[in-house]
């Protein structure tokens, strides 16, 4: 029986521990996790919390990706929440991971403040809870923090800080990476932006990552973006109407082949494109 549980888990604790440090959203993931500067839609609550007073108008999204790598046992789902008051953005969300025998979940709150229109800070809270079937499960509270720059009206900066206080599973050292990461985000012309991040695992080596948006007409975005250690290639495309944004975002794995996933954010309050918003909100030209 035990070696029966630990062919099921061992393969899937290791997918998992790599799968993990892709941050949700298929927009996100289309750019292959490039967007620590960038961090302008509700997804920044699992990213970069930062971002998210940049925005002055409420956010509900929603992210799934049903067989990663071609495995329906990897299956996992996000919401987020982001409401903005006067004294600050709050965002709540919630993550769900796995199959009957494993399954991780998941539930931030996070808080984000705008200084001047020009310097961003947040902070998120997480309980993460790990069930194993017949085992039972545990939970770990831990810290993520974010900071966020204008450099210039097209020239961003930001860096994140994910299990800042090292918190682990039960006596497991290092089950919950540690995991810092910068980067800049330029808007080449308004409709056109690059990001360039560096990630550390603090257990592993970095990793650069690459990703480029581009709006070709105002109801769509394409984007594709590139990552070392390990490599993957990725690419996505938006459709953005209204109050609705659905994306699409595919990315390669080396050796276990493609994954899909989609997202939905609606946007209330936003009357214009997402990039344009935010620069009026901002009072960017």
């Amino acid at each position: 029986m035990i070696k029966q549980y630990l062919f099921y888990f061992v393969p899937f604790l290791i997918i998992s521990s790599l799968y993990a440090q892709l941050d949700p959203g298929a927009k996100q993931i289309s750019l292959s996790n490039s967007d620590v500067a960038l961090s302008n839609d509700v997804f920044s609550v699992f990213n970069n919390p930062a971002g998210l007073s940049q925005m002055d108008w409420r956010e509900i999204g929603i992210y799934y990706s049903p067989a990663p790598f071609g495995l329906s046992e990897l299956a996992n789902g996000y919401v987020a929440y982001v409401e903005p008051f006067s004294f600050g953005n709050i965002a709540i969300g919630g993550m769900t991971y796995g199959y009957d025998l494993y399954r991780e979940s998941k539930i931030l709150l996070a808080y984000s403040y705008n200084y001047g229109n020009k310097f961003f800070v947040g902070i998120t809270f997480n309980l993460h809870t790990f069930s194993i079937q017949n085992y039972g499960n545990t939970s770990s509270f831990y810290l993520n923090i974010g900071g966020l720059t204008y450099i210039a009206d097209d020239l961003r900066w930001g860096f994140s800080v994910s299990n800042l206080n090292r918190a682990t599973i039960s006596n497991y050292d290092d089950q919950i990476p540690m995991i810092l990461k910068t980067g800049f985000s330029y808007d080449i012309i308004p409709d056109l932006n690059i990001n360039l991040a560096f990630e550390k695992d603090i257990s592993y080596d970095a990793t650069g990552q690459f990703g480029l948006e581009y709006n070709i007409i105002e109801y769509i975005s394409i984007r594709a973006g590139f990552q070392n250690e390990p490599s993957r290639y990725s690419a996505g495309i938006g459709i953005n109407y209204s109050l609705i944004s659905l994306d699409y975002a595919i990315f390669t794995h080396q050796d276990l082949g493609l994954t899909h996933q989609a997202g939905l954010i609606l946007s209330f309050g936003k009357s214009t494109p997402r990039s344009e918003a935010i620069r009026n909100y901002l009072g960017i030209k």
